[in-house]
């Protein structure tokens, strides 16, 4: 849970995107007494945030990652994303780091999952593009962030906590056009993040509480356009949550379909380096190579047999020595190439295990 300062006051904030229920606005005194003592069906009509919801649901996706612990073993995160071109998806950068693998799930009731890669983004301002096979999935459209009103009503559409259902849906108003925030974010790279914390910049502020799980979700107003990107809930304070505008990440977005990062070949493994103190640390039958410390479920190792304790010592015909030697001999193979990879198991026992790569859901550097 990330702890966010804003400028004035210092608030506890969650760093995802959080919802509290905040209604629709009220009803004239006997219209709004009909409403809720009748029991036939309320027209859509007059039900705008549900005609918002109908509209913009379709395109709202959860994203959930695999990701390797500090004690190398594997965990879950869960945020949100959304459609906005054909099989490209919107999210935050924090819901993405660090991710071994990728899933994005669709918001029908009978959700269609599709592995995802990033191909491009923009961490210091806490944005990423994904890529999914999915051309059937719907679009959203983007509002201009500048013409939003202080005090016009906004929807905030997400998978708050995790939790099981489909998404959540909270209303609210624009309380403050401009705020900077800040928030903790230890697995942001330094380069975006000094100190491990992440700066919000002139973030649209909204009563439409964001919730942990909501991050990367988009903020919708009352036409169904996209108005910003939940990316900063409170957890001191009732009724606060933050987007990114989204004029800010139309730029981002334009370029990774312009110019999307190129795929990588993918393995799927986290490995240490082999040291005569790992050797005898780990009670290795070799001195050379590296050890497998885990491996991505259901990735190309994790696939072909390749598990704990597995020592790789070549790829393709190529020597490794060192988890750097690995990824430089991976990128001379492609998302999909069939690969020879020569293993000694924990009892010493040599055997070469045929492995087809898959695609590396982060790009090779850090995003910029």
């Amino acid at each position: 849970m990330r702890r966010t300062v804003l400028l004035v006051a210092v608030l506890a904030l969650a760093a995802s995107a959080c919802s509290v229920d905040f209604g629709t606005s009220a009803e004239s005194g006997a219209d709004a007494t009909t409403l809720r003592s009748s029991s036939a069906p309320i027209p859509t009509s007059r039900e705008p945030v549900a005609a918002v919801v109908d509209r913009v649901l379709p395109s709202v996706v959860s994203v959930t990652t695999d990701v390797f612990r500090s004690d190398f073993t594997e965990g879950q995160g869960v945020g949100t994303g959304f459609v906005v071109a054909e099989g490209v998806v919107v999210t935050n950068c924090h819901v993405i780091e660090g991710a071994s693998k990728i899933t994005v799930s669709t918001s029908d009731e009978r959700p269609e999952r599709f592995d995802a890669r990033v191909i491009g983004g923009d961490c210091e301002n806490d944005l990423a593009v994904l890529e999914i096979d999915a051309p059937d999935v719907p679009t959203v459209a983007l509002a201009e962030s500048s013409e939003i009103r202080l005090g016009q009503r906004v929807v905030a559409l997400g998978y708050a906590l995790g939790l099981e259902g489909g998404p959540t849906v909270t209303t609210g108003i624009v309380s403050s056009l401009s705020r900077t925030i800040q928030a903790e974010d230890p697995g942001c790279p330094a380069t975006a993040c000094p100190d491990g914390v992440r700066t919000y910049p002139s973030v649209i502020q909204t009563d439409a509480a964001i919730n942990p799980g909501n991050s990367g979700g988009p903020l919708v107003d009352m036409e169904g356009r996209v108005v910003g990107i939940n990316s900063a809930g409170n957890d001191g304070a009732e009724n606060i949550g933050f987007a990114i505008p989204i004029d800010r990440a139309k730029p981002v977005i334009d370029e990774a379909i312009s110019e999307p990062l190129a795929a990588a070949a993918y393995l799927g493994v986290t490995t240490r380096d082999i040291t005569p103190e790992v050797a005898f640390e780990l009670d290795l039958p070799v001195e050379d190579g590296v050890v497998v410390l885990g491996t991505t479920s259901d990735g190309p190792a994790d696939e072909a047999g390749i598990g704990q304790g597995d020592v790789i010592r070549s790829i393709g015909g190529s020597a490794i020595s060192s988890s750097d030697s690995l990824q430089e001999a991976l990128a001379g193979f492609d998302p999909g190439d069939t690969v020879d990879v020569e293993v000694v198991g924990d009892g010493g026992d040599a055997r070469t295990v045929t492995v087809t790569l898959g695609t590396r859901p982060l790009p090779v550097d850090d995003l910029p």
